[in-house]
C-alpha cells in the first residue's frame, strides 16, 4: 500500500506564522508536525511515502527526510500547484499509485493512544472499497460527520452539517483500494470549488464499499490546525512524554522497531542530534 501525505495548503488559519513556512513544519513540542502523520503510516506498516505540497514548501521537505532510506522508508515528492481539495491529492499520486491500494493522512492530524497502531495496521489491509477512521467529539458540526446504523454500518456522510447526526467525526487518514484514482476524477468540485474528501467517501458509501473503524475512548486525535490545538497538541505530547519517558512520533524507534534500520543505523541517527533527543535514541538502544 502507497502512503499518501497531504502537505499543501495556505494554512490561513495559522497566520501569521505560517506566512513563510508550511503548517506542516510548525514544532509540535519535539518534533515537526509532519512526523505525526509519518508515523501514523509507518505503524500501518507503510514504507512508500509521497509527501505533496506547495513548490515554495517541497525543498524544504526534501532536505528534512531525503529519499527516506535512512530509515528504511521511501520518500516520493510532487507538486500542488493550487489547493484544490483533499481528493485532488489522488490525482496528483496517480503515476505513484499505479495499481496499488493507498491510504491518505492530512499533514495537520495526530493519532494517539491505546488500539491506534492495531486499528491502522488492520485498515491498511484491505483488499477492496474503503475504510475511513471515526473519532467521537463533542463538536461534530465543524468535521465531517458518519452516521452508523444498529451494527455499525456507515449510513450517511455530511460535511460540517449544522445539525450533525452524530457525534462521530472523520478523523484525516483514509484507505482505500486503487480504484479511488477513477472515483476522483468522476467527481465534481464542490461550491467552494474544491474536490471534496467527503465526495470519495459518499461514492464508497453509495456502492455499499464503505468501512468505518471507530477509535475508543482511550485513543486521542488532534487536528493540529488553529492556534489553540497547535498549542494543546504539544502540550499533549509533552505532559506523556515526560510523564511515560517514551517518545511519540519518533520515527527513528519506530523504524528501528520495524527493523527497517538496524541499532548501527539508529546510533548513526542518534549522533546527527545533540540534545534529549539524542540521548533518547541511545537509552532506548540500552532498554531494548
Amino acid at each position: 500500500m502507497l502512503g499518501i501525505i497531504m502537505a499543501g495548503g495556505k494554512g490561513t488559519r495559522l497566520h501569521p506564522i505560517t506566512r513563510s513556512v508550511s503548517k506542516q513544519l510548525l514544532p509540535v513540542y519535539d518534533k515537526p508536525l509532519i512526523y505525526y502523520p509519518i508515523s501514523a503510516l509507518m505503524l500501518a506498516n507503510i514504507r512508500r511515502i509521497v509527501i505533496i505540497s506547495d513548490p515554495e514548501s517541497l525543498p524544504a521537505y526534501k532536505q528534512l527526510f531525503g529519499d527516506g532510506s535512512n530509515l528504511g522508508l521511501q520518500f516520493e515528492y510532487e507538486e500542488q500547484a493550487e489547493p484544490k481539495g483533499i481528493a485532488q491529492a489522488f490525482l496528483i499520486a496517480e503515476k505513484f499509485i499505479g495499481q496499488e491500494n493507498c491510504a491518505l493522512a492530512l499533514g495537520d492530524n495526530i493519532f494517539y493512544g491505546a488500539g491506534v497502531t492495531g486499528l491502522l495496521q488492520e485498515a491498511s489491509e484491505l483488499v477492496s472499497g474503503a475504510n475511513i477512521v471515526a473519532h467521537q467529539v463533542n463538536d461534530p458540526h465543524r468535521f465531517g460527520v458518519v452516521e452508523l446504523d444498529a451494527q455499525g454500518a456507515p449510513i450517511s456522510i455530511e460535511e460540517k452539517p449544522e445539525n450533525p447526526k452524530s457525534n462521530l467525526a472523520v478523523t484525516g487518514i483514509y484507505f482505500y483500494d486503487n480504484k479511488v484514482v477513477d472515483i476522483a476524477k468522476s467527481i465534481t468540485p464542490s461550491a467552494r470549488g474544491e474536490l471534496e474528501i467527503t465526495s470519495i467517501n459518499e461514492h464508497y458509501l453509495a456502492l455499499g464499499e464503505l468501512k468505518v473503524s471507530k477509535l475508543g475512548r482511550g485513543a486521542a486525535w488532534l487536528d493540529a490546525g488553529t492556534f489553540d490545538s497547535l498549542l494543546e497538541a504539544a502540550q499533549l505530547v509533552q505532559a506523556i512524554e515526560r510523564r511515560q519517558g517514551f517518545k511519540i512520533a519518533c520515527l527513528e524507534e519506530i523504524a528501528w522497531r520495524k527493523n527497517y534500520i538496524d541499532t548501527d543505523q539508529l546510533l548513526s541517527l542518534a549522533d546527527k542530534y545533540a540534545n534529549s533527543y539524542q540521548t533518547y535514541l541511545r537509552s532506548i538502544v540500552s532498554l531494548g
